[in-house]
């Protein structure tokens, strides 16, 4: 099995590509090791000292270190991690919890099925290339609320890439936006 490597905008994050599929139903994101419970991967590569957090897209796995340990030190151990859960066979994710679904009217639910459409076909696919995702959650009185994750979350690009790219295309397609932040 050969895993690629890729560098990430964010220099804490690294993104895996084991070349066989990860989370392909929907992403999901561990912040920390009781986030877990449900990956057998996550848990196994949260044993590693030094990792911070864990992004499961389609296809990759994007790992965020801690800021004093090298990349050189944990790279090999992360590689040989991923190879390993593949080899056993275990499941990469058990169960993958629905998001909340958000009491909207009728109007919101228009535009927030709008806003969900462009993030899917517009957004989601540029932000993944470079090992993360963003969450749409929620829409009122012109607000929209996102979440950056895997990759994107803590990057030092992302809050320009969330206001002068996500927010005016979204403000362009549906005139009611006013603002896009980050939750």
């Amino acid at each position: 099995m050969f895993i690629q490597t890729e560098l990430t905008p964010n220099p804490k994050t690294v993104k895996f590509l084991p070349g066989k599929e990860v989370s392909p139903k929907k992403s999901v994101n561990f912040a920390k090791t009781d986030d877990a419970s449900n990956s057998p991967l996550a848990k196994r590569l949260f044993l590693i000292d030094g990792v911070e957090s864990i992004f499961l897209g389609s296809d990759f796995i994007s790992i965020t270190k801690i800021e004093n340990i090298e990349w050189q030190e944990l790279k090999p151990l992360i590689l040989s991690q991923i190879m390993q859960h593949y080899m056993s066979g275990e499941s990469i994710i058990e169960e993958i919890k629905d998001d909340i679904l958000l009491e909207l009217s009728e109007e919101d639910k228009e535009i927030a099925t709008q806003i969900e459409d462009l993030l899917e076909t517009r957004v989601r696919p540029s932000v993944a290339s470079h090992g993360g995702d963003i969450v749409f959650h929620s829409y009122s009185e012109g607000i929209v609320e996102l979440e950056m994750r895997g990759a994107c979350s803590g990057c030092p690009s992302s809050m320009a890439t969330l206001k002068m790219g996500v927010e005016n295309m979204l403000k362009h397609y549906i005139p009611e936006i006013m603002e896009v932040k980050e939750v």
